[in-house]
């Protein structure tokens, strides 16, 4: 046998240039399963604070840009925040924690003394310009109190909130003072009804529940008030979000929940002797969000996120959606029109004849005025300047139709996001202009599981910038605000809260990784990705959202080189760490381009040894 000699050692040399294909068009419309382009784990977060104490439950959040401070609200405990540095030292706080008895009580109601049998703060809201106003759950028994807010402390004695609370920490619920008028909505009392009403000042407001009920099994995510122009002569609205017991027939499909909006006006007193002590303004219609080529409708809201405008009529606002199965992972994200709302509040209703029956379309006379329509300067010019002055006929109808016959459709006709295997939560929006002129929605999505995705919508289609794990351990994210002045979104979670940039484009260190990236708030400037939101002069600044992949082409984009050595017979695996997840390899063996290799096939090369 002759010695084929030392065996020699090889220099394997393969490029890997990483090929982005972000700046590639979207795919099909109805292919909304978005794949977030970076993922960043907590380990590679940038310029993130945190503020934890010894409570948890951080859901109920406020901010004052103008003091520069936070308001966070928690079990047991309020806290006032740097909003310029959450993380900063030390955080007044007032403390507001049920009795020992009234935990013993709240626990002989059977009651949960681990998670229920505490004071969580649900509600936390501006009151006048010295005060701020908070209910909290109180072990079962709810209290509410103002807070003077320069010293920061109680400056009230606790007063009943059973009208104005909901008992439980989880229960559907949203809140909102207008003008020092408590506008709630929730099912208040143990096995009470749902319920939306005016808690003062007087006269206190309620939905109706016989003969007709309004809400059914209502569960309540949100609210917003909307300001009618100035001198129109009419009046501002109220605008409630939930999800509840589905009463339509439909030949279709059917779902035993769907998603509602309700409306009430702000300046309503009630009726005379009809409808006393109850709103004639409330309307509702059904929000719909589906994939209507495949048949699949999410019917469940969990969060609203409203984007106001200068001009009311234009304002807009994103929905999340889920399944009504608990056991499947499922969100959409859909975007409504104001105006399409008010377009079915002016459409046809709907009727129950019969109280055990479905509710079809009403096709008798109207009376006049329109009900469920706000006091305006119409009315007044015909003598009726409040609503107690309304019709009893009016009222009547008001009282057995209050659904209106119109679906309000997304104004995309479809979701503008779907993730099959996400549940989010809440989410925040805000306009951004990028150098091309055009304005971009650029959206924020907490999950059940504490990662949080940035999004910027173009032309109608969804690309997810990045995703960021924000929590060591999966939580859900409770709360999502946002500060344009401070650059900042503030997250609320059962551990703690989270200060977050609006963006961090040095994360990105090349031309092409800034452009790739689609983000609105970042371009390259010849050296370094910038946030073009803070530069005054941005005229040799390169970005690219409508496309992703232009304008980089000068630059010099540096290719990763690595060198192996390895025994000949021996194989060895050789990876491309790929920076974006919608990047793939292209692979080059001596200035050529190898084909199939890839992590379940490969290439070899290597000397024959002979004997």
């Amino acid at each position: 046998m002759q010695d084929a000699g030392p065996l020699a050692s090889q220099l394997l040399l393969l490029s890997c240039l990483c090929v982005a294909v972000s700046g590639y068009p979207f795919r099909p419309p109805l292919d909304l399963d978005v794949t977030p382009r970076v993922t960043v784990l907590i380990s590679g977060l940038q310029g993130s604070r945190r503020f934890q104490s010894s409570t948890v439950n951080y859901s109920t959040l406020l901010l004052d840009a103008d003091r520069e401070r936070l308001y966070v609200g928690a079990r047991g405990a309020v806290f006032a925040l740097d909003a310029t540095d959450i993380s900063a030292s030390p955080a007044a706080s007032i403390e507001w924690e049920a009795s020992a008895e009234q935990k013993f009580q709240c626990l002989l109601k059977g009651k949960d003394n681990k998670t229920e049998c505490f004071n969580h703060i649900r509600l936390l809201q501006r009151f006048n310009s010295t005060h701020l106003y908070m209910c909290g759950t109180h072990a079962f028994s709810p209290l509410c109190a103002y807070i003077d807010e320069e010293r920061f402390v109680m400056s009230s004695k606790p007063e009943e909130g059973r009208d104005k609370c909901p008992y439980g920490p989880t229960t559907g619920y949203t809140g909102l003072l207008v003008d020092q008028q408590l506008y709630t909505a929730s099912q208040y009392e143990f096995r009470s009804f749902p319920d939306i009403r005016r808690n003062s000042p007087s006269p206190t407001l309620k939905t109706e529940d016989a003969p007709t009920r309004w809400l059914n099994e209502a569960e309540f995510v949100g609210s917003s008030l909307l300001k009618e122009r100035l001198g129109s002569g009419g009046d501002d609205q109220i605008f409630f979000f939930f999800t509840e017991r589905n009463q339509e027939y439909s030949g279709t499909y059917s779902h035993s929940r769907v998603a509602r909006v309700g409306r009430v006006c702000k300046g309503d007193r009630g009726g005379h002797l009809t409808l006393q002590k109850r709103w004639t303004s409330f309307l509702k219609a059904r929000l719909t969000c589906s994939l209507p080529d495949y048949d699949f409708h999410f019917n469940m809201l969990r969060s609203v996120f409203v984007m106001p405008d200068l001009e009311p009529q234009e304002t807009l606002f994103y929905g999340i959606f889920g399944l009504e199965w608990k056991n499947v992972k499922a969100s959409a994200v859909c975007r409504f029109s104001l105006s399409e709302v008010q377009k079915a509040f002016q459409g046809p209703y709907m009727e129950n004849q019969d109280s055990g029956s479905k509710w079809t379309e009403y096709t008798g006379k109207i009376p006049e005025p329109r009900p469920g329509t706000c006091i305006n300067d119409a009315l007044r010019a015909r003598g009726i300047n409040i609503s107690t002055s309304l019709p009893d006929d009016v009222l009547e109808f008001v009282r057995r139709h209050p659904l209106m016959s119109h679906q309000v459709q997304p104004l995309d006709k479809r979701p503008v996001l779907f993730r099959r295997t996400t549940d989010y939560t809440h989410m925040a929006a805000h306009v951004v202009q990028g150098l091309d002129g055009e304005t971009y929605h650029v959206l924020y999505m907490g999950t059940d599981e504490g990662w949080l995705h940035k999004a910027v919508e173009v032309q109608g289609q969804i690309h997810i910038i990045e995703e960021l794990q924000l929590f060591e351990e999966p939580q859900p994210i409770t709360n999502l605000l946002m500060s344009t002045k401070q650059a900042s979104l503030y997250v609320g979670s059962p551990s703690g809260v989270v200060q977050l940039p609006l963006s961090n484009c040095g994360r990105y260190s090349t031309c092409y990784e800034c452009v790739f990236a689609r983000d609105p708030h970042c371009a390259w400037n010849g050296g370094e990705c910038v946030d073009v939101t803070a530069q005054a002069n941005r005229s040799s600044f390169i970005q690219d959202i409508q496309h992703g992949n232009r304008g980089c082409e000068k630059a010099q984009y540096d290719v990763a080189q690595k060198s192996r050595s390895v025994r000949v017979g021996d194989d060895v695996l050789l990876q491309c760490e790929l920076i974006s997840n919608l990047a793939t390899p292209l692979w080059t063996l001596n200035g050529k381009e190898l084909q199939g290799y890839d992590l379940n096939s490969g290439f070899r090369t290597g000397r024959t040894l002979r004997s």
